[in-house]
């Protein structure tokens, strides 16, 4: 009896005083999803209807999945943090607005099943759940991820895709300020380039975002932009038009600094955003798809054990 009460002394635990800062996960993805509306909005204005379909289906959808999962795991439902709403909103920002109904919800699903709870759930997960669905989809059915084909209707051309297929004398005439004003085909959410940036400069100033990632994001693609354009500007693009085009921005201030799959240090985030911008303009002028930001996104956070493991000397280390 004794050495039991000497046990329960001996190992118990107490916590170190500590001053939480009032930020909770889901007072961040409100914030997350109030920055996201402008884009929404200027996709509705742009593309109607069908913008409203994409974005519901899949945010309803990764809810859903997230609860059904989680009951059979066996967890607590969380489904009230909106984690699991932004993962589909984002995800949802990525497709072309008359993507099918059932390309949505399967995207949407496997988004939150292979992006998340296969590695316990939210704050588990090594890699960005909304590029992972997208990437998914895009080797699956490239006919339906093909933004040229599926937008059809619009009297406009996709940058990206006319650079991949004809060359830099089709995308010539296209002016940055076209571009920002998103005045071009591209992805539901992520061709609103003006919007996306705003809201992108709302999370930074509420402080929920850090500006590490992003800047030192959108430098590495303009810097290696700037080197592809001057040793051939002929066949490379001008860094100013990989910034304004495809999903960067949208991953600049809302997919690179994924939580749980980006670092956490000031120079392991500073190198995670510069050479996450470097694999962007490398996948886009090798791969075989025109916008290839959400694939330099998976291949960036495979190495984030990498650049964590940069961390400053402990105190009296040598």
């Amino acid at each position: 009896m004794a050495s039991q009460e000497m046990s329960q002394k001996l190992f118990t635990v107490s916590s170190a005083p500590l001053w939480h800062s009032g930020r909770t996960v889901r007072s961040t993805m409100i914030m997350t999803l109030l920055a996201l509306m402008p884009a929404a909005l200027m996709a509705v204005f742009k593309y109607g209807y069908g913008a409203v379909e994409v974005i519901a289906w899949a945010g309803l959808t990764a809810v859903v999945t997230e609860f059904a999962v989680q009951r059979l795991m066996k967890q607590k439902p969380s489904g009230d943090d909106f984690s699991a709403l932004v993962d589909g909103v984002l995800f949802a920002f990525l497709l072309p607005s008359t993507a099918p109904v059932w390309l949505v919800v399967i995207g949407s699903a496997l988004t939150i099943i292979l992006g998340r709870m296969v590695f316990g759930g939210y704050g588990g997960s090594p890699v960005c759940a909304p590029a992972l669905g997208w990437c998914i989809l895009t080797i699956s059915w490239p006919d339906f991820m093909d933004l040229n084909a599926m937008l059809l209707n619009w009297d406009l051309v996709e940058p990206l895709s006319e650079l991949k297929y004809f060359g830099m004398d089709t995308v010539a005439a296209i002016s940055p300020v076209s571009l920002l004003l998103g005045d071009n085909l591209g992805a539901l959410g992520a061709s609103q380039v003006a919007a996306v940036i705003l809201g992108g400069i709302v999370l930074l100033g509420m402080r929920h975002v850090r500006w590490l990632i992003p800047v030192s994001f959108l430098l590495g693609v303009f810097v290696t932009g700037l080197i592809f354009n001057v040793i051939d500007p002929e066949a490379y693009a001008p860094p100013v038009f990989h910034l304004l085009t495809g999903s960067t921005m949208l991953a600049a201030f809302f997919l690179m600094p994924y939580p749980s799959a980006s670092p956490s240090r000031q120079i392991p985030m500073l190198l995670f955003g510069f050479f996450g911008g470097v694999l962007v303009i490398i996948v886009r002028s090798y791969g075989i798809y025109p916008d290839g930001v959400p694939f330099a996104i998976l291949l960036i956070n495979l190495c984030t054990p990498l650049f964590e493991m940069i961390a400053p000397k402990p105190f009296g280390g040598r």
